[in-house]
């Protein structure tokens, strides 16, 4: 007596990560005008990468920048660079048609990455405030205050609070998916 081959085959459990896939429309209603659409953020998306790495290349090779103010500017450029690349390659992807949809985890993971690095950059502006506040206000003091050490401690702190601020959101979206793959609860029922 032989066993029935699909037999395995039905037999298999999965283990779902999520929902499945997203469909990513682009613009509802204008998909005729897509590929016109992702021209100019194209240009955008390159103008952003270009400008943002030759500013950090010029902050890093310069010792003329390489000064608390001119640090903060590098620190922006990068949490834009990462802001950006985040989010516009799949929109490209999505306008110019070849692809379609996002699996959850990556959803969750583009959602993560381009709201810790947006928390980043505010937290970025505010200490390039604070850092013209200083030189304005306490001229003499400034060069205690305000060293690289700090611009340091300023940019740990701002990945580490997006990174807080953005953790319990997405475990909850995950458990709460995790949730919704098993099905409802018996006592729900």
């Amino acid at each position: 007596m032989e066993l029935d081959p699909t037999l395995p085959v039905l037999n298999q459990t999965w283990l779902s990560l999520g929902p499945g896939t997203f469909v990513l429309l682009g613009v509802p209603g204008m998909e005729a005008l897509h590929a016109w659409l992702s021209v100019p953020v194209c240009l955008l998306y390159l103008a952003a990468l270009v400008v943002n790495t030759l500013l950090l290349g010029l902050v890093a090779a310069d010792k003329a920048l390489q000064r608390p103010m001119y640090q903060l500017l590098g620190l922006l450029a990068a949490a834009d660079l990462v802001l950006a690349t985040s989010t516009v390659r799949k929109a490209l992807a999505v306008l110019w048609g070849l692809s379609g949809e996002i699996s959850f985890q990556s959803c969750l993971a583009q959602l993560f990455v381009a709201h810790v690095a947006f928390t980043a950059e505010s937290l970025v502006l505010l200490a390039m405030a604070m850092d013209r506040y200083v030189a304005i206000c306490q001229p003499l003091r400034y060069g205690a205050l305000m060293t690289l050490r700090v611009v340091g401690i300023m940019a740990v702190a701002a990945v580490t609070r997006g990174a807080c601020v953005m953790a319990p959101p997405v475990a909850l979206l995950q458990r709460t998916a995790l949730l919704w793959a098993a099905g409802p609860a018996p006592h729900l029922l």
